[in-house]
C-alpha cells in the first residue's frame, strides 16, 4: 500500500510542477473590467485553438483505426485463402476400398450386384396407327361430337 501511495504522490507532485511551468498563475486582483474581458477573450481563443487541434487529432486517430481494421481484414483474408494442390485420381477396387474403410473385418469379397433389387420396366401402351381418313369420317357430324363428349366423362 505504501508503494501505491508514494506512486500517487509522485504523480500528483509532477502534475503540479508541470502545470506551474506551463500555465502561470493569474493575477486578477489589480485588473479592471475591460482587462478581464480581454483576458477572457484571449482564453476563449486559446481554448478554440486547442479544441481544433484536439478534433483534428481525434479525426486522424479514427481514420488510422479504420485503416488498421481494413488492413488486418485483408491480412486475415489472405491467410485464409490457401491454394489446394491438384489431386491425382487413384483407381481402387471395391474390395480394397472396403478393406480400407472397414479394416480387416471384411475378408470375403462382397457382391454388391446381388443385393440390388430388380425393377421391371412397364411397357408403354402404344396406340395403334390407323388411317386418319377413317378417323375423320367417324368423328364428323353430331355423332362424332357425342363420342368425344362421352369419352371425356
Amino acid at each position: 500500500m505504501t508503494m501505491l501511495e508514494n506512486e500517487k504522490e509522485k504523480i500528483k507532485d509532477e502534475r503540479e510542477r508541470t502545470l506551474s511551468e506551463r500555465v502561470p498563475a493569474l493575477q486578477m486582483s489589480n485588473m479592471s473590467s475591460q482587462d478581464l474581458q480581454n483576458l477572457c477573450k484571449e482564453l476563449h481563443q486559446k481554448i478554440d485553438v486547442v479544441d481544433e487541434v484536439r478534433y483534428d487529432i481525434a479525426l486522424k486517430v479514427s481514420k488510422n483505426d479504420l485503416e488498421i481494421r481494413d488492413l488486418s481484414q485483408k491480412i486475415f483474408e489472405l491467410k485464409g485463402k490457401m491454394k489446394r494442390p491438384n489431386l491425382r485420381r487413384v483407381r481402387v477396387s471395391a474390395d480394397a476400398m472396403l478393406g480400407a474403410l472397414l479394416g480387416s473385418k471384411v475378408k470375403e469379397s462382397v457382391d454388391f450386384k446381388a443385393n440390388l433389387k430388380t425393377v421391371k420396366k412397364e411397357e408403354e401402351k402404344k396406340e395403334e396407327v390407323t388411317d386418319w381418313r377413317k378417323n375423320v369420317d367417324a368423328m364428323s357430324g353430331m355423332e362424332g361430337r357425342k363420342k368425344l363428349f362421352d369419352a371425356g366423362q
